[in-house]
């Protein structure tokens, strides 16, 4: 779902988002204050976060991200790249560098008959599905998906058709920062809830990414998932390879295809 999230602010914006794990990691410091500090249970945090962090998102295209978007990209990059040093930064000089627990509001585990599994592991794949299938409908197959893409990838002519181009761009930014919110807060019963949780990530998201090609949704869900379960095959049967396997993948799969296994050649040229 993170990947999901990049994938579509690079997708539909053009813009190399490298402050996703910093929203990552706000999502799931979001649950964690939520709880310790107003007593909100995971359920309320689930859906609070991550539109905060949308909303949030929104306002740092409005007033960053937009005055840079008639220059070079990489401005855009490094402009994110320090916004995630500056969110990590403040979040550790407040909270510190050690992990902070957070309790899983489903404990039970599931039978599957060979195995068993945690409730809350198959309740996040379960949702993972669900939101990404969602996404990519809509994006898709909508009314509203048309005009998104048509606004980013033909602003001009899509302004020509009568259509405000700026209305769409702020909201879709904040939906990619939305669903690192989500993402983060799926994780924290999962993952030590700490500042470098996102900058720990984001690396090997960028590589997920890359490999199921820039800017497409659907590349970046089937790569997040295939590589989700080869490093997991890998830490189980070849521990030394569980850390670089990602990125050897990487480098065959864009020897083979630069684009990208399903990406556009013209999003990577």
């Amino acid at each position: 779902m993170l990947a999901l999230g990049l994938a579509v602010i690079f997708g539909m914006l053009g813009v190399v988002n490298f402050a996703h794990g910093a929203f990552y990691m706000l999502g799931a410091f979001g649950a964690y204050l939520l709880l310790t500090e107003w007593g909100v249970n995971y359920w309320v945090a689930l859906a609070a976060v991550p539109v905060a962090l949308g909303l949030f998102g929104a306002l740092v295209e409005r007033v960053l991200i937009r005055r840079l978007s008639a220059l070079d990209p990489l401005y855009n990059f490094l402009l994110t790249f320090g916004l995630a040093l500056l969110l990590q930064d403040l979040v550790r000089r407040e909270y510190g560098v050690q992990s902070q627990p957070y309790t899983s509001p489903l404990t039970a585990t599931v039978d599957f008959g060979l195995f068993t599994y945690p409730a809350y592991q198959v309740m996040v794949l379960g949702i993972s599905l669900v939101v990404c299938l969602a996404v990519w409908l809509v994006l898709s197959k909508t009314r509203l998906g048309v005009i998104v893409r048509a606004a980013t990838e033909r602003p001009e002519l899509t302004r020509a058709l009568g259509i405000d181009v700026g209305r769409y761009v702020a909201p879709m930014f904040g939906f990619g920062v939305a669903l690192a919110g989500f993402a983060g807060v799926l994780a924290a019963p999962m993952r030590a809830v700490n500042p470098l949780m996102g900058g720990d990530l984001i690396i090997t998201v960028f590589a997920v990414v890359v490999i199921g090609g820039l800017g497409s949704i659907f590349g970046s869900v089937t790569a997040g998932f295939a590589i989700g379960l080869i490093t997991a095959l890998a830490n189980l049967y070849v521990p030394t390879l569980s850390q670089t396997i990602v990125f050897i993948l990487m480098a065959a799969v864009l020897l083979w295809r630069p684009a990208g296994l399903f990406g556009r050649e013209e999003a990577f040229t």
